[in-house]
């Protein structure tokens, strides 16, 4: 039986998502397909880029339930629209820090989070506090570049990435790291790798990745989100959005 998993980026950029990340997320008996906000803003650096992330993100991911998609995962760190979209739908509705941030609980004592920028610090602590594992957090390091100037200047990213990981590990305690941002795709490995040449054997979590293989064995387990946390909202209209209907 073939899965199917809808990566959905709540932005309007094209840079975030590339159709080579998604083809390699595929694999024996799983479709991983790709959607992108049509409204909204480029790319979400702050509680107010999040606020006009969601009206497009929760369109697509009805649409996707519709067109028999098996679960859903959000392609942005800071979880845009989880729980609302996780209301709207009857299938897996996961988000990338709170799939990482519980894993990471599960492989070590502390985790850092390593991100783009300190306006996402305070999101990025209040979503640690509301998933129950605040006190496994060993730090919040940023690389100081914005999310559109990722792509370009892959070297000079994976350096600054580096240099913030043994930081973490070094000064920190950090025994788990985790990609703060999914535009940080496909560079999990090299940190590895450099933190393991420093004599640290230390898992560094690719969101994305990670993601879509939980987002997919909970639709092969046949398993969704409870509709006594989530509850199907009661049907309206809503005035200035094309919502797909039942």
């Amino acid at each position: 039986m073939t899965t199917h998993v809808r990566v959905l980026t709540p932005v309007t950029s094209t840079q975030i998502r590339s159709d080579a990340d998604i083809e390699a997320l595929q694999g024996p008996d799983l479709i991983v397909s790709h959607d992108l906000n049509d409204i909204g803003p480029p790319s979400i650096e702050s509680r107010f880029d999040e606020a006009f992330a969601i009206p497009g993100l929760l369109t697509k991911g009805m649409a996707a339930e519709r067109e028999g998609v098996d679960a859903i995962v959000i392609d942005c760190m800071a979880d845009p629209g989880l729980n609302a979209l996780r209301e709207a739908v009857n299938i897996p509705v996961l988000g990338p820090l709170e799939t990482c941030v519980h894993l990471a609980a599960m492989m070590g004592t502390q985790f850092s989070i390593i991100t783009v920028l300190e306006s996402v610090r305070p999101m990025f602590e209040d979503l640690v506090r509301s998933y129950g594992v605040a006190d496994r957090l060993a730090s919040i390091r940023v690389i100081t570049v914005p999310v559109l100037e990722l792509f370009g200047d892959e070297e000079r990213v994976q350096a600054l990435l580096i240099r913030e990981a043994k930081l973490a590990v070094e000064e920190d305690g950090a025994s788990v790291l985790i990609l703060g941002c999914t535009g940080f795709y496909g560079c999990a490995d090299a940190m590895s790798a450099a933190l393991e040449a420093g004599g640290n054997q230390i898992p560094v979590l690719d969101p994305i990745p990670v993601t879509v293989q939980f987002a997919a064995a909970m639709a092969r387990a046949g398993v969704s989100h409870s509709k006594r946390t989530y509850a199907r909202p009661s049907p309206k209209e809503m005035p200035g959005f094309n919502l797909p209907k039942d």
